[in-house]
């Protein structure tokens, strides 16, 4: 079987719409996270490969999880993984519940509603928000908005890819009710641009992810490591200036993407919110303490 690591398409931390580890983190924590990151990206890349065959694509994430527990020796990034987790005493189950949604998307191609897209983003994407919580010692109560913001995120991400998803690999995270409700259909997302229903769906989608972003909103201040509060304001400053995109413009004919531009204009912006709120917090704190 091919190395897994063969099956890389290239793409790394620097190409996400969100920040992996930036200078924001502390450089302590960012070997564990990185090697997260890199465990999860050629998962990613395997479950998204163009030529492998499901059956094969499987076998390459059972062979990543049995490195990962140490049953097998495993690839060179399961092994770094898994030294980081040890070092750190931390839980593989964040990473296994990554594989859980990559072995999804080989899977299962459609997506009911919403419910069953948020279960998809509890596997896909609130494990890693939750994993760079646990190596930074945060608390469990601030979960519930990182859950939120990561499944904003993933949502951002599949609105951004739609039309791509839909002609490369047949996968549709768009919630078929509500495509129905909208009077849209499936193979509308191969057209070079969105019919005036599906455009409707798309931005009914935008909307709801909107709602998820005001449910994370508190999540930065919740953070007691300055730096990671930071990086989280960050963040969240970059999915509201998607969202803003997706509730405006057509993803499939449209660029849904943020500019260099515009990813240092929402950098700025949530360095200064995130600064202000921890300030704000702070100077709250003092004047309980002095009552």
């Amino acid at each position: 079987m091919t190395d897994a690591a063969e099956l890389r398409s290239g793409k790394g931390h620097r190409d996400e719409n969100f920040p992996v580890a930036s200078w924001l983190i502390s450089a302590r924590h960012r070997t564990p996270i990185l090697a997260f990151y890199e465990f999860v990206r050629i998962a990613d890349d395997i479950a998204d490969h163009p030529t492998l065959s499901s059956g094969d694509k499987l076998a390459h994430l059972d062979a990543l999880e049995a490195g990962l527990v140490g049953r097998t020796e495993g690839e060179p990034a399961a092994r770094k993984l898994r030294a980081a987790l040890a070092e750190r005493a931390l839980s593989s189950r964040h990473a296994q519940d990554l594989l859980t949604a990559f072995r999804m998307d080989v899977t299962r191609l459609r997506y009911r509603n919403w419910d069953e897209l948020i279960e998809y983003c509890s596997y896909s994407a609130m494990p890693v928000g939750r994993f760079v919580l646990d190596v930074h010692g945060e608390p469990r109560s601030t979960w519930p908005a990182n859950d939120a913001l990561c499944a904003a995120l993933q949502i951002n991400n599949h609105l951004q890819d739609c039309g791509a998803d839909y002609r490369n690999l047949d996968r549709v995270y768009v919630p078929l009710d509500t495509l129905a409700a909208a009077g849209a259909r499936v193979e509308e997302l191969a057209a070079p641009r969105s019919s005036p229903a599906l455009l409707e769906c798309l931005h009914t989608l935008a909307h709801r992810t909107d709602a998820l972003l005001q449910e994370s909103l508190g999540f930065a201040a919740m953070i007691a490591d300055m730096r990671l509060s930071l990086e989280v304001a960050v963040i969240t400053a970059l999915a509201q200036r998607i969202v803003r995109l997706l509730n405006s413009r057509d993803p499939l004919s449209e660029n849904v993407h943020l500019t260099k531009i515009g990813v240092m204009g929402g950098t700025l912006a949530g360095v200064a919110t995130g600064s202000f709120a921890r300030f704000a917090r702070g100077g709250l704190a003092s004047q309980r303490s002095n009552a």
